[in-house]
């Protein structure tokens, strides 16, 4: 999207589709009829899932591709056609597909700073959205989204994963039950390896990107070979500008499976953060390492989120796909603890299962699981068929999403901890901290108070 037109295109969308808003939410399709899609972000995740999307479900097509990277783009068009048998139109705009009414839903897969600009601006067009993690990377864009959302009456589905594996729903039913005792503390890993990571100097906008499309609400700057990649992902993660670092990659994901296990509990009333690039150092902005205490109120919540220890292993791809097969707990870097009184649930993300230790470490109770990716794109058109509210509902995600902010938020403001309420959404002693939560927009790109 240009720079000027974002807020236009906003509040235009805002007035225009507030009219229709009750046609719009009655128009739920039948099991029969086509699923038209447009993908948003042309990377290898968002690429390969909306492509599986369509091979899962039965009539669901992808009309249009998006991308502000050239390349990506004319790749992704080659494989939709290789891998679907046609092939969608192309455009680096993004207003193309909010204004094409043939298409049905969005897929945005794009870096994290574009997530929910674009999943607001499809749901005022009467776009259905599908949004990877983090979906967003601050607390009141979040609030934001969910007013859109609710607003229009549109599906949202958050890319958190875990929330349609039936080993996670086991494993709630297994803590509801009482049989694990009252939770005591959970404690949630992302302890990744990395190594020294410094910005390379700046050099010419590549031909093959739009430059301040790419950047879009986040501020100009010159361009860098480290922030953004021809072919592969890139380096932004290691921007506050277009992420939360590691805490809002895979460690989202681990403390959002915590949250659904333990029943969802609402905002916590505390946090306290600490981190730093001690190991390596480098330039990076956010953190290598950091740890994380939430106050719950009965219970603490806990993350370690690391970019520093090589020598701890994400669940092996084999043991993900078979449910006869757990991790070795030990060195399994994206595992969640939940402790209750009555014994120890060990909790693997993304596929490994669950297992429960008593007395003895003797194992008193399991549950594999399996990469639930497939699961959660069919519940995605099942949702945008039935209208019911999908299992990665984006308010409860917005409060997964949360804990990322809280815990980046502490960070950035001393390595402190803070009393956050969670009717406003608003930390109670810190002026600094509720800057950040609320983000600042490029002129042009802002998000409207009145979505």
């Amino acid at each position: 999207m240009y720079r000027r037109d974002f807020i236009k295109t906003s509040v235009a969308g805002t007035m225009g589709i507030a009219m229709g808003t009750s046609m719009l939410a009655s128009s739920c399709k039948g099991a029969n009829d086509k699923i038209v899609l447009a993908l948003v972000g042309c990377g290898g995740r968002g690429l390969g899932t909306s492509i599986n999307c369509c091979k899962i479900n039965e009539n669901v097509v992808i009309k249009t591709v998006c991308d502000v990277n050239s390349t990506k783009l004319a790749k992704a068009a080659a494989s939709v056609e290789k891998e679907l048998g046609y092939s969608p139109s192309q455009t680096g705009d993004m207003r193309t597909i909010f204004d094409d009414k043939e298409v049905d839903a969005v897929w945005v897969a794009t870096p994290e700073h574009w997530h929910t600009p674009a999943a607001i601006m499809a749901c005022q067009a009467g776009k259905d959205v599908y949004v990877e993690k983090n979906p967003t990377v601050n607390i009141w864009e979040g609030r934001k989204l969910v007013e859109a959302a609710k607003k229009y009456k549109r599906i949202v589905q958050v890319g958190f994963q875990n929330r349609s594996g039936a080993y996670g729903f086991s494993a709630r039913d297994y803590i509801k039950s009482g049989k694990l005792g009252k939770i005591v503390t959970v404690k949630s890993y992302n302890m990744l390896g990395g190594g020294l990571w410094n910005e390379a100097p700046e050099t010419p906008v590549p031909t093959w990107l739009d430059w301040d499309k790419w950047l879009g609400p986040a501020p100009m700057r010159g361009f860098s070979p480290s922030i953004v990649d021809e072919n592969g992902r890139g380096g932004w993660l290691s921007y506050w500008a277009y992420s939360g670092g590691g805490l809002a990659d895979d460690a989202s994901h681990v403390m959002d499976f915590a949250r659904l296990v333990i029943g969802d509990p609402g905002h916590p009333k505390s946090v306290y953060g600490w981190g730093g690039n001690h190991v390596f150092g480098g330039t990076r902005e956010t953190p290598e390492f950091q740890t994380i205490v939430y106050d719950f109120g009965t219970f603490t919540m806990t993350c370690d989120n690391a970019c520093a220890t090589n020598y701890m292993t994400k669940t092996p791809g084999d043991i993900r796909n078979d449910k006869t097969r757990f991790p070795n707990w030990r060195n399994n870097s994206t595992r969640t603890e939940i402790y209750g009184t009555e014994g120890l649930m060990y909790l693997g993300r993304h596929g490994g299962g669950w297992q429960v230790l008593g007395p003895n470490n003797e194992i008193v109770a399991q549950d594999g699981g399996v990469f639930p990716d497939n699961e959660h794109q069919l519940n995605f058109i099942e949702s945008l068929r039935t209208r019911k509210q999908p299992n990665g509902d984006v308010e409860e995600c917005h409060r997964s999403a949360t804990l990322v902010h809280l815990g980046n938020i502490a960070y950035r403001t001393g390595n402190k901890q803070l009393l956050f309420d969670g009717e406003t959404e608003k930390f109670l002693n810190d002026d600094q901290a509720n800057v950040i939560a609320r983000g600042a927009y490029r002129k042009g790109y802002e998000i409207p108070e009145n979505v």
